[in-house]
């Protein structure tokens, strides 16, 4: 057996290759060739010449190349992995997808013994569905040229390097044909085929002549691609007229003949007897009989028919046509036989379930839903859309039969519908969870997903959350007679949602992008809950301070909005030595999320009419200590600020809004199970229809802008993302060459943890050669210039900005390169800051201010460190950003663009991303533009994960990780 290693299918998946058919097929074989030889492994396969068809100069020329060949069972794996490879050939891209299918049709059982032209016991694919046949057809179709580009027969007189006019290339179908077949025989050699043969000889690899059953195999396999295929129509003897008149209620099944070559070609199986076998051919009977014998294998009341002269009808007894009705039908439908029913019988029964209460709402609706009362959960059946009356659940549910007379007319019943009329009570659920299903219109009963409406008080208020969260507020809101400033449109939509969301006591996450305002609409939230307290006798719920938990950064810009646009509103910080919360009251308190920590029992001895967590994915691991500490403190009312809700994965959105809402998307072990795996490992269309349903859930909880929706900021200016590739320069390349080469050789050698830990040692070292060879080699003191493509890139442009009067914030995610950049432009007579997780909150205040107030031009150049510096800040004097190296997250990028790109900046916005072209950033960089769609789906905005994608990373094959981290010359 030949055994290819990874980095030779990497290099046979960027070389053509045909298909030779062998007899038996398991002995097919893949030829991979180039015209020089140039990129053959050496020794894989069978090294050899092949003779293919080239055109040359206009002419078709046969010409002898070098070529190594690989059996078909060997060659499976690189082939279907061939279907992805960066720059794999057209012909292996396309040999992969036929093995894809290949492999599908042997997993389906799509699989029967015969005997090859040479006498050999071979498997084959069959019977084959139309459907099947239809995709066999479109991949002949799709077929390169050079995929089959070995000539028939070689022409008279064509030589080695000659021409020929007339060279005839096989037949693309037949070609597909045998390499399914090739696949077939190959796979199936084990003892469980020899017993399903009855003869050892189907399951040995050795070819065993076997002319003596070439009848049997003709017989079995008759029909392959033409023939017939069955189904079967449920009649009722007589017509529904006599069983109103009599009583008696019976069905029998009529077996109908489809034709494969001629679809529109149907009749009744026992004519096939009579005067249709001539139009369906002389194999006709023989067909028919074969397929109903393969039907009864799924539905045994179908082994009658076998003993009939013909197969053409049998009756059906209550039992019967119940089993048909519960499962038989679609077990026979999965093996390619339809069921027809009766078009006189209604069959538009459906169930749903419901869950609700009376009309009247409960009076303290906050307690309530998190007091854990229950709401009845029960099912309900509709006939037509229609539901049915008491009376008619209990005539459905008291039937033994499965037709019944409901509404005038006869209804056919599924067994399981009657259950569900007989057992209606489900277990009752709590009244988040209560919610949670009225949201998404769907749960899981019993493994199914059912459909679910909410009754009387759930109901309207799955309507209030609804409109509230769709148009910001039915209800007035309007902005608060203190607050010292106009709210746009949409930030006192934000308001109203948020004041409504609060008043439920459900809490919410606003999740605006960054710069659009979540910092004022939350200052008139707090003035608009006093109002409210002043004006109501019970205004427990809306009395009381705020608390703000935010980044150390942000202390600053907080206290200075809250004097800005709320003015004689009492703020202090709760930081530092000698905090305290004496005399607390009203207002406005401070805090950072490591002294919240540190002090959250002092911190929960206040009643807070308000808790805010600014910049909540500081709190996305729910079992981290902050995130436990701010769990412990109470509130009338919680409230998330967070422009990335979701960085990495789906468990940090449970996070926030399990903390916003308590109980609202269950246990975390269950969001995973119910939510996260479904959306992020599972296939395409599951991920989508389970995206689906969570964004109906979280919608009411989340709201979320944008800086590109219509109407939202249309005063901001333009702003340009422009791509910035760079060559390595020679040492750069020597670097990244020698270290790709000791890595990977350790990694090749390595399992597990251990190999994860070398893939991100790899990748780190990689990402630190492209930034500057003197960052990955830790000097001290080192020469800066003319090192690095980057590093010259950002002279160039630095030297333009500053020319122009332009200001440019700089960053790096790490902070030995920012200071080498620092120390490089500072040697240059520039003059920067630098602003890093080190900072003292009271140095980072005032590199803001100097920033944001150098209108003479001091400190254009702002450096900082991408995690300290990229949420919170707001300089907007900055009309360039830099993004030195590349993140693993898109979304983190953008908030440290939105640093500059905010409300208040009246110049556009060029925006440069640095990427060392033909290395690992390059390919990374597409690997994020295709990956962002599931927060996408789920809330609206693109956001990836660094860590999601680092693991994802670390999980690469040897041969894909190799393929990832080579350097490529430029194009």
């Amino acid at each position: 057996m030949t055994r290819v290693s990874g980095d030779s299918a990497a290099r046979l998946a960027r070389c053509a290759v045909v298909f030779e058919e062998g007899d038996p097929p398991r002995t097919g074989r893949m030829a991979f060739w180039s015209p020089t030889g140039e990129g053959l492994p050496e020794a894989v396969g069978e090294p050899g010449e092949l003779t293919v068809v080239v055109p040359e100069q206009g002419v078709v020329a046969t010409r002898a190349v070098p070529a190594v060949r690989v059996p078909v069972a060997d060659a499976l794996a690189l082939l279907t992995r061939a279907r992805r490879v960066a720059g794999a050939h057209p012909a292996a891209a396309f040999w992969g997808a036929v093995s894809v299918e290949a492999l599908r049709l042997v997993a389906a059982g799509r699989l029967l013994p015969g005997v090859s032209t040479g006498d050999f016991d071979a498997w084959r694919v069959g019977p084959l569905a139309p459907e099947d046949v239809a995709r066999v057809r479109q991949l002949a179709a799709a077929m390169p040229a050079v995929a089959r580009a070995v000539p028939v027969t070689a022409p008279d007189g064509a030589v080695t390097d000659g021409t020929a006019a007339d060279v005839l290339l096989p037949d693309a179908q037949l070609l597909v044909r045998g390499f399914l077949d090739a696949v077939a025989d190959g796979m199936t050699r084990t003892p469980a085929a020899a017993y399903a043969a009855g003869g050892a000889a189907f399951a040995a690899r050795a070819p065993h002549r076997v002319p003596h059953l070439r009848g049997w195999a003709e017989e079995l396999s008759a029909g392959i691609d033409a023939g017939v295929r069955i189904s079967l129509r449920v009649e009722i003897p007589g017509g529904v007229e006599a069983w109103e008149a009599d009583g008696g209620i019976s069905f029998r099944a009529v077996v109908q003949a489809h034709s494969l070559a001629d679809p529109t070609l149907v009749a009744d199986a026992g004519e096939l007897w009579g005067e249709a076998e001539q139009r369906f051919g002389p194999r006709a009977r023989v067909d028919a009989v074969l397929a109903v014998r393969r039907a009864a294998r799924v539905w045994t009341p179908l082994e009658r028919l076998l003993e009939r002269a013909a197969p053409d009808e049998l009756p059906l007894d209550d039992d019967e046509v119940q089993d048909l009705l519960a499962d038989g039908a679609a077990r026979l439908a999965a093996a390619g036989v339809a069921v027809h029913w009766p078009k006189e019988l209604a069959r538009d029964l459906t169930a749903r379930a419901v869950v609700g209460g009376s009309d009247v709402a409960p009076t303290d609706l906050p307690s309530f839903l998190g007091g854990g009362q229950l709401l009845n959960f029960d099912w309900q059946l509709a006939l037509g859309g229609q539901p049915l009356t008491a009376a008619e659940m209990d005539r459905l549910a008291e039937a033994h039969r499965p037709v019944v007379r409901l509404r005038d007319q006869w209804l056919l019943v599924d067994p399981a519908l009657a259950r569900k009329a007989r057992d209606r009570a489900l277990k009752p659920l709590t009244a988040i969870d209560a919610l949670g299903v009225a949201l998404t219109g769907a749960t899981e009963v019993d493994g199914e997903q059912v459909e679910v409406a909410a009754s009387g008080w759930l109901d309207a208020l799955r309507e209030r959350l609804a409109s509230h969260q769709s148009s910001g507020g039915a209800e007035p809101a309007p902005q608060p007679a203190a607050l010292a400033a106009t709210l746009r449109d949409y930030q006192l939509r934000g308001l109203r949602w948020l004041a409504n969301m609060t008043s439920l006591g459900l809490g919410g996450c606003l999740a605006d992008d960054m710069g659009l305002g979540k910092t004022i609409t939350l200052i008139a939230l707090h003035l608009h809950r006093q109002e409210i307290a002043k004006n109501t006798e019970n205004n427990a719920d809306t009395a009381g301070p705020t608390l703000v938990v935010c980044p150390a950064s942000l202390l600053g810009n907080w206290e200075r909005e809250i004097q800005r646009f709320a003015p004689g509103t009492a703020v202090r910080r709760f930081h530092g030595a000698g905090r305290s919360l004496d005399g607390v009251d009203g207002g406005f308190v401070l805090t950072t999320y490591g002294t919240m920590r540190l002090d959250a029992d002092q911190l929960a001895t206040v009643h807070w009419g308000l808790l805010v967590a600014d910049e909540a994915q500081h709190v996305k691991n729910p079992r981290s200590g902050t995130a436990k500490a701010l769990r412990r403190i109470p509130a009338a009312a919680r409230v998330a600020l967070s422009g990335t809700p979701v960085e990495n994965n789906l468990s940090e959105l449970w996070a926030i809004l399990d903390w916003t809402t308590p109980g609202l998307l269950g246990s975390l072990t269950a969001f995973r199970n119910r939510w996260a795996k479904p959306i992020e490992g599972g296939d395409e269309a599951t991920a989508k229809a389970t995206a689906d349903r969570l964004s109906r859930l979280v919608r009411p909880f989340l709201l979320r802008r944008r800086k590109s929706d219509p109407g939202i900021a249309p005063e901001l200016p333009p702003k340009t993302e422009t791509d910035r590739p760079v060559a390595l320069t020679p040492e750069q390349a020597g670097l990244y060459e020698a270290v790709v080469r000791e890595i990977m050789a350790e990694i090749r050698s390595s399992t597990g943890m251990a190999r994860r830990g070398q893939i991100v040692r790899l990748l780190t070292a990689l990402k630190q050669i492209c930034n500057h060879p003197a960052q990955y080699l830790k000097e001290t003191r080192p020469k800066l210039a003319a090192r690095s493509g980057k590093l010259d890139l950002l002279d160039e442009l630095v030297d333009t900005i500053v020319a122009e009067d332009g200001a440019v914030l700089v960053f790096t995610q790490y902070v030995s390169m920012a200071r080498l950049l620092e120390r490089h432009l500072r040697d240059r007579g520039l003059p920067t800051q630098l602003l890093h997780g080190g900072t003292p909150v009271a140095a980072r205040e005032e590199m803001v201010r100097r920033f944001q107030d150098s209108a003479d031009g001091q400190a254009p150049i702002f450096l900082l460190s991408l995690k300290a510096a990229g949420t919170g800040l707001n300089l907007t004097r900055a009309d360039h950003v830099i993004h030195y190296d590349r993140w693993w997250n898109p979304a983190v990028e953008e908030q440290a663009t939105d640093r500059a790109y905010r409300i208040g900046q009246t110049r556009p916005v060029q925006v440069h991303k640095l990427i060392a072209e033909g290395t690992v950033e390059d390919r990374i960089a597409a690997m994020l533009r295709s990956k962002r769609e599931l927060a996408d789906a789920v809330l609206g905005r693109p956001d990836d994960g660094d860590e999601a994608v680092l693991t994802e990373l670390t999980e690469l094959s040897d041969v894909e990780l190799a393929t990832l981290v080579e350097l490529r010359s430029a194009r």
